[in-house]
């Protein structure tokens, strides 16, 4: 059973190299945020966190304290992070063990980058891997690394943060930039990006999009407002999107909408979110990535994936549990009615041998009230944790 970090002292005596990686990381974030000091002060060195935690801008990584513990990481062991971003679960293994050897996937070039610098601060322990996760399995092989010898495995889906707040990327709908959404666009410039897809879709497939990959109920009006507007000018701009967007709706119902933490949330997020998972192939790269972590592990290996929104974690589920996500289209339009084809399920698992994966918690997992609060951004997040068999 999992304790709390922050809420159970006994983690310090049951699980120390967890609690003390924790210290070093919240120890980490007030010292890169604090004022100068008034005066010396005590200050335990064993606690002392080292270079590589200490990133040059606040990163708060999501669910920290129960990735660590569920990864369970020892050392000589091989860790995959499959979404390096800013490193801050990476920085935390490192500091956690130092015998320990870290593959850094990323497929955004501005990640890369710091992994790469993370590697020379830390004498090769990090091994960066420029790829998306349907490429992971040929840059394994190129770095000489075999299939099933890989201890544990990260999967944190979906955008990070550094991309958000990036305007230029043109993710965020609160800052105004290019609607692009490529993460690679650097790698692929002729890859379509958000702005193509508006302005050159048609109103129907412009509401598939929206339904399948946004779950956004009014589809229809948003598809038909925005094709109303390109024909004027052609939508460029973040701001821009979301102002068509906010446009279909009437004016009380702009931030009408509430996220979980009961705050506004504009009319125009889950189109955002439509178009990012559409640009980038999410949820078929998503497939793609659980199939490469489970033929990387090793028998006894860990299995961490972190989702954002109920697409990826229905994926994440029904991969875990055997389902055939050969035709994946069928699986993220609507979910699966409670009970419906369990049975067959049970009976395909028993008699063809398709569980590969053991829990090691039968729920998931969400962020503690504490957490939300300190990273708003972490608050719809799960996280399911699994054996490999």
């Amino acid at each position: 059973m999992f304790f709390p970090v922050c809420a159970n002292p006994m983690l310090r005596k049951t699980n120390p190299t967890v609690w003390r990686a924790w210290r070093l990381w919240k120890f980490s974030l007030h010292s890169s945020t604090a004022c100068a000091s008034s005066g010396p002060g005590p200050l335990d060195r064993s606690e002392e966190p080292s270079s590589v935690l200490t990133p040059n801008s606040p990163h708060t990584p999501v669910m920290l304290k129960e990735v660590l513990h569920y990864l369970d990481v020892q050392p000589g062991q091989v860790v995959l992070d499959m979404t390096f971003g800013g490193g801050g679960h990476t920085k935390a293994i490192l500091n956690m063990l130092h015998e320990v050897t870290v593959l850094a996937l990323d497929r955004d070039p501005t990640a890369l980058c710091l992994a790469q610098q993370l590697a020379k601060e830390t004498s090769g322990r990090v091994k960066p891997l420029l790829g998306r996760f349907s490429e992971l399995e040929a840059l394994l092989s190129d770095n000489n690394i075999k299939p099933r010898s890989i201890d544990a495995v990260l999967l944190d889906a979906g955008c990070s943060s550094m991309q958000m707040d990036q305007a230029q990327r043109g993710f965020s709908l609160s800052k105004d930039g290019p609607l692009d959404m490529r993460m690679d666009g650097e790698r692929y410039p002729d890859m379509p990006c958000a702005a193509d897809v508006v302005n050159t879709l048609d109103q129907q497939a412009l509401a598939s999009i929206l339904t399948a990959y946004g779950e956004e109920r009014h589809a229809r009006k948003i598809a038909a407002a925005i094709v109303k507007a390109r024909r004027v000018n052609p939508i460029t701009q973040t701001q821009q999107l979301a102002s068509v967007v906010a446009g279909s709706f009437p004016a009380a119902v702009l931030y009408a909408r509430k996220d979980r933490l009961q705050r506004p949330a504009h009319v125009a997020t889950k189109t955002f979110q439509a178009l990012r998972i559409f640009v980038n192939d999410e949820l078929n790269e998503l497939h793609a990535g659980l199939r490469a972590a489970r033929a990387g592990l090793t028998p006894g290996g860990r299995l961490c994936v972190i989702t954002f929104h109920s697409l990826e974690d229905r994926l994440v589920k029904r991969f875990l549990q055997g389902d055939d996500l050969s035709n994946l289209d069928q699986y993220h339009f609507s979910p699966r009615k409670r009970g419906a084809g369990k049975e067959k399920l049970v009976e395909e698992k028993r008699d063809g041998g398709m569980v590969d994966w053991l829990p090691l918690r039968r729920k998931v997992i969400t962020p503690e009230r504490d957490d939300v609060k300190e990273n708003p951004r972490g608050r719809s997040a799960k996280l399911r944790a699994v054996l490999r068999c």
